[in-house]
């Protein structure tokens, strides 16, 4: 009954079906790790102390940036130079932006610091002026911003002076120097009521230590891969079938079997079968029939005038 798995288009069907299934349960174990990284990645960050209270090392011996080192305290000497509104940037449920100045190091390369947030429009804002002179900072360090980063505005088109993406990628076109790829947020107001207007900008978790939304959709991922993959074998077990209740059929004679052109097979009677052979006495015989229709259909009058 089941011959049929061996004909050249359930080869096509049996082949499609052993690689499919392998592949999506491939791929919905391969999401699965991923949520389970993100999962681990979690709970070591919450076993270990916050970042933001151990000592602060010199800003070259924590880059670059990774998921140990973010949040860490880092310390940069140097003056500041160029200064950046980042608009669109959330705190406290409010609206408002980002006061960002690059800080020039002793060794030529600038640190993007951002010096606090400030509530409303960018657009023509008044901000505190930078310390003047050489200062040393010690800010949480964090890691570029990019495209996929809360509140970046990739779109471009901004006014002069605004910034929509802290990265040195964005900044690398703005200014004539170098620019260290990282950044820090100071987590307390500048001394001397320089500052004193704006509020800090917490520093952000490192990309892929807490379970996000992200790290959800590994999951849901994972859920639809097995999903496929016990969809692909459900369909085969139901082609099976059919087909397999279609050759039974046809043994039990319930359905006749097609002949090579598709019509019955021989000894079976067709329609034109049923009708009376063109012999010479069947010839004889029709000629009858209409002689004995003709007289019938005369009237008498008819009849004695012939």
């Amino acid at each position: 009954m089941y011959r049929f798995l061996l004909t050249p288009r359930w080869w096509g069907i049996n082949l499609f079906v052993v690689l499919a299934i392998p592949f999506c349960v491939f791929m919905g174990t391969w999401q699965l790790g991923r949520f389970e990284d993100r999962v681990q990645s979690h709970e070591q960050a919450e076993k270990q102390p916050d970042p933001s209270t151990r000592a602060a090392k010199p800003l070259d011996e924590l880059l670059p940036v990774d998921k140990v080192t973010s949040g860490r305290p880092a310390m940069a000497t140097g003056t500041y130079g160029d200064q950046f509104l980042v608009p669109g940037r959330e705190l406290d449920d409010r609206q408002g932006f980002y006061v960002l100045n690059l800080l020039r190091t002793e060794g030529g390369k600038a640190l993007p610091v951002v010096r606090g947030w400030l509530p409303g429009s960018a657009s023509g804002a008044r901000v505190p002026a930078a310390p003047q002179g050489v200062v040393t900072v010690t800010g949480d360090l964090q890691a570029s911003e990019n495209i996929h980063s809360d509140g970046v505005d990739a779109r471009g088109g901004l006014p002069e002076g605004q910034l929509g993406m802290i990265s040195a990628a964005a900044l690398v076109n703005l200014v004539d120097y170098d620019v260290y790829d990282a950044w820090v947020t100071l987590p307390e107001a500048e001394a001397g009521g320089t500052g004193g207007a704006m509020k800090p900008v917490p520093a952000a978790a490192p990309a892929g230590s807490g379970l996000d939304l992200k790290a959800f959709q590994n999951l849901g991922y994972t859920g639809e891969w097995f999903v496929f993959a016990g969809f692909v074998l459900f369909m085969w077990f139901r082609l099976v079938r059919r087909e397999a209740e279609a050759v039974r059929d046809v043994a039990l004679g319930l359905v006749p079997e097609a002949g090579p052109e598709g019509g019955p097979e021989d000894g079976e009677a067709g329609p034109e079968d049923s009708r009376p052979e063109a012999g010479p006495e069947g010839a004889g015989a029709s000629e009858g029939e209409a002689a004995a229709q003709d007289l019938a259909g005369r009237t008498p009058e008819t009849a004695q005038g012939s």
